[in-house]
């Protein structure tokens, strides 16, 4: 499949409300909504109606703002989870059952035999209560489980006809790229389904195993705002765009990435967590530049050394000059963007100061500024 004509299961309202610090409002999840809608995002994932009457109540909500984006929600293989899911209207429901032998002692106690059976029952009942609706079926903890066992039950539930796509879960981030290729590669080849992926990012992964998700023939791949999500989180939105984008910006340009920031400071506001100085695209370092090297071939040309372009997300980049590691390029750059016309031994001579000064304590761009404009009164 061509990547660019992926989709994303945008699970900030699912996923994310099982992080530590998120309790979404009415209110909130509609804010969020909205603008996950304005990016362009194929479908958003709900929690559960079955959590509590709210959740119930907040889906109808969701679903009664008209998104371009299908929403969907997330229930236990149960067919009393499926009725409530179907009472509120949604668009689509994504059933899952573990299928680990962790998940199978200690959740939900059923042989593979029994999943099966269940598996089938469930999606059957939804198929037959609404023809047209989209129909997930996935195992949970894919990777722990056995391989054989994730066969038969893939296949059980394929050849059933009843469901769109079929899900492979990493619940809790043991995956590696190869692996997750490897499952993905084989669904697809068996099946011909769409096959989504959902990775958690316990161990750093979630990005790269996304990506090989793609690589192997996904159509499909969940992320949240930030990456929030229970534990560590998972793939990440503004992570999974920009793997993309420094591939083929044509990968992810059906995408209004202007609003991207947005939406990171928006979780960051709700959920009271400061975005991570190197969080990708929107970090506070994600686009500064310091060492003289660097600055001098971004100055003459920013993708020397930025596979991403901030303007195309409506941020902007900064060359730091206030620092014993400066170059005189920098300082020139800073001079013409303030229009002072200095000659190059003249900001020699600055750079100089700033590096000797610097190795006491950095200086402030006004301090900077200051040196060249006095500097310029002097040569006038």
């Amino acid at each position: 499949m061509p990547l660019d004509q992926f989709a994303v299961i945008e699970s900030t309202l699912r996923e994310g409300e099982q992080f530590s610090t998120a309790t979404f409002t009415t209110d909130d999840k509609r804010r969020i909504v909205e603008a996950l809608d304005t990016f362009g995002v194929e479908m958003i994932e709900m929690t559960s109606p079955c959590a509590s009457p709210q959740s119930a109540a907040d889906i109808r909500a969701v679903v009664a703002m008209n998104t371009r984006a299908r929403i969907l929600t997330h229930i236990r293989c149960k067919r009393e989870d499926a009725l409530q899911a179907l009472e509120t209207g949604v668009h689509g429901v994504d059933v899952v059952i573990g299928t680990s032998p962790q998940l199978m002692q200690h959740s939900h106690g059923k042989s593979i035999r029994q999943i099966i059976d269940t598996a089938l029952e469930v999606c059957e009942f939804i198929r037959a209560q609404s023809p047209d609706i989209i129909l997930r079926f996935s195992t949970e903890d894919t990777f722990r489980s056995r391989e054989s066992d994730l066969l038969r039950v893939y296949l059980a539930v394929a050849d059933s006809g009843f469901v769109n796509r079929l899900g492979v879960a990493d619940t809790v981030g043991v995956a590696t790229p190869n692996q997750v290729s490897y499952m993905v590669a084989q669904l697809v080849r068996l099946t011909k389904l769409d096959i989504e992926f959902h990775g958690h990012n316990d161990s750093g992964c979630a990005i790269a195993n996304a990506y090989a998700a793609l690589e192997a023939g996904a159509t499909h791949i969940d992320t949240t705002i930030l990456g929030i999500g229970e534990r560590n989180g998972i793939t990440s939105l503004g992570g999974l765009v920009a793997r993309l984008y420094t591939l083929n910006r044509e990968h992810v340009s059906k995408y209004h990435l202007p609003t991207l920031p947005m939406l990171d400071a928006l979780i960051s506001e709700l959920c009271d967590l400061p975005i991570p100085f190197n969080n990708v695209i929107t970090g506070a370092s994600a686009f500064i530049h310091k060492a003289g090297i660097h600055a001098k071939a971004v100055l003459a040309d920013p993708s020397t050394y930025e596979a991403i372009c901030p303007e195309d997300f409506g941020l902007t980049r900064e060359v730091s000059i206030g620092h014993r590691l400066t170059g005189w390029n920098a300082v020139r750059g800073r001079a013409q963007k303030l229009g002072l016309d200095l000659p190059d031994a003249v900001i020699q001579d600055i750079t100089r100061v700033i590096k000797e000064r610097a190795d006491t304590v950095a200086l402030s761009m006004d301090e900077i500024d200051a040196l060249l404009t006095s500097a310029r009164e002097e040569v006038v």
